[in-house]
C-alpha cells in the first residue's frame, strides 16, 4: 500500500475556461486527473490530447489521463508522448491490453487499466501483471457528480488482496462519487489513491478539501 493516500482531484469538475489555475488551486494534490471522453465508449465528450498538452506545460502535479474511448490502442500513447504520468485505458475496451501496456511504458508513462462497475475483476487478474495501476470505477462512466456504487468495493479488496499478497504491484484508485461520506469506506477496502471532483472543486477552497479528504482517507484505513 502506498505510504499515504492519494488524492487526485478530478478536472472534469473544475472549470474548463480556467484550468491552469483550477491546477493550482489543489497543487498539493498527489495527482491530477483528467477525464478524456470521445462520446463513443461513453455518452459525453470532454477533452483531448491539445488540453493534456497544455495542460502538461501549465502544471507539475503529475497528470493522471482516464481515457474513456474506443480503441485506446490506437490512442493512448499519444497521451504518454506529451507527458502524462499514468495513462489509464479500459478493459472493456483495449483489443490488446497486454501490448498496449507495454506500449505506455515505452513512450514514458505508467500503465494503468479500468474496470467499469459491472465488469468483474477476475479475468483481468494475469493482464495486470503488466499494469502499474488499477482503476476500479464506482459509477458508470461518463458523468460527474453521480453517486457511489459501494458494490465495487468487492473487487478493491480483491486487488488489495492481490497487491498485499505480491501477485501484483499496482496502485489501486477508484474513481467516483468519492466525498467526505464515502471515502472512509473506500480506504477501508485498500484503496491508495481517490479521484474526487465536485467534492473537491465544489468547495470553497479546493486545496483544503484535498487536505481534509486524505486526513478521511488516513484515518479510514
Amino acid at each position: 500500500m502506498v505510504q499515504h493516500p492519494m488524492i487526485a482531484p478530478s478536472i472534469l469538475s473544475a472549470d474548463f475556461a480556467r484550468l491552469a489555475e483550477e491546477a493550482d488551486a489543489v497543487s498539493g494534490a498527489d495527482w491530477l486527473h483528467v477525464d478524456v471522453m470521445d462520446a463513443h465508449f461513453v455518452p459525453n465528450l470532454t477533452l483531448g490530447l491539445p488540453v493534456v498538452r497544455s495542460l502538461r506545460k501549465a502544471t507539475d502535479i503529475p497528470l493522471d489521463c482516464h481515457l474513456m474511448i474506443e480503441d485506446p490502442d490506437r490512442w493512448a500513447v499519444g497521451y504518454a508522448e506529451a507527458g502524462a504520468y499514468n495513462v489509464t485505458v479500459h478493459a472493456e475496451a483495449a483489443a490488446d491490453p497486454v501490448a498496449l501496456a507495454r506500449d505506455l511504458r515505452a513512450a514514458g508513462a505508467k500503465a494503468g487499466l479500468s474496470i467499469k462497475p459491472g465488469t468483474p475483476i477476475e479475468p483481468y487478474v494475469d493482464v495486470l501483471k503488466h499494469y502499474d495501476t488499477l482503476l476500479v470505477m464506482s459509477v458508470e462512466p461518463g458523468f460527474g457528480g453521480q453517486s457511489f456504487i459501494a458494490d465495487v468495493l468487492d473487487k478493491v479488496r480483491t486487488a488489495r488482496r492481490l497487491v498485499d499478497t505480491g501477485h501484483l504491484t499496482l496502485v489501486v484508485e477508484i474513481d467516483g462519487g468519492i466525498n467526505a461520506d464515502t471515502i472512509g469506506q473506500a480506504a477501508e477496502a485498500g484503496v491508495d489513491c481517490f479521484v474526487a471532483g465536485s467534492a473537491v472543486y465544489d468547495a470553497a477552497d479546493p486545496g483544503l478539501a484535498v487536505e481534509k479528504l486524505r486526513a478521511l482517507a488516513a484515518a479510514g484505513r
